[in-house]
């Protein structure tokens, strides 16, 4: 029996991965980023956010004054969902990950809050879902007092490639 791949499991997740070449990947947050960067095996992500490709914004807010924790992990399977789109523009399919490597999860919190870890635990379980073993991922997680357009969750995910992927 055969298995599908990561790029026909991302597509079964609850959030919709988007295609960010339709339209092209804008410069909502300015001029000079770059969505991504890849050197050698390594494909490095810039701060993804659990927005919708109008720049609709996922749970807006903080852990501990308006969120829950169940919000921000919702917020944060988003984020990783959008992580799986930018993967797709860099290198045209998810099939093309050997293994996530190391994810950097920034919690919009309260300085009371201190369950981040489980709000990163969406983006850990979405990459598991797809990747499956390979899917496990070092990970940090912290607090901020805020993010941009009132975000409560973004994420910098890099992951290796597989050895010749164009």
């Amino acid at each position: 029996m055969a298995t599908d791949g990561p790029d026909a499991r991302a597509d079964r997740l609850e959030h919709i991965v988007p295609d960010y070449s339709d339209p092209p990947y804008g410069a909502r947050y300015g001029k000079q980023l770059k969505a991504f960067h890849r050197t050698g095996s390594l494909l490095i992500l810039g701060g993804m956010t659990p927005e919708d490709r109008d720049g609709t914004v996922l749970n807006p807010g903080r852990l501990g004054e308006n969120l829950t924790v169940e919000q921000g992990y919702v917020a944060a399977r988003k984020a990783a969902a959008n992580c799986l789109g930018m993967i797709r523009l860099a290198v045209g399919s998810l099939d093309h990950v050997l293994a996530p490597v190391q994810m950097l999860g920034f919690v919009a919190a309260t300085p009371d809050f201190d369950r981040h870890h489980e709000v990163g635990e969406g983006v850990s379980d979405v990459l598991a879902e797809v990747f499956g073993e390979a899917g496990a991922v070092t990970r940090a997680n912290m607090g901020v007092t805020s993010l941009a357009r009132g975000n409560c969750y973004e994420v910098l995910l890099t992951v290796e490639l597989h050895p010749n992927t164009p």
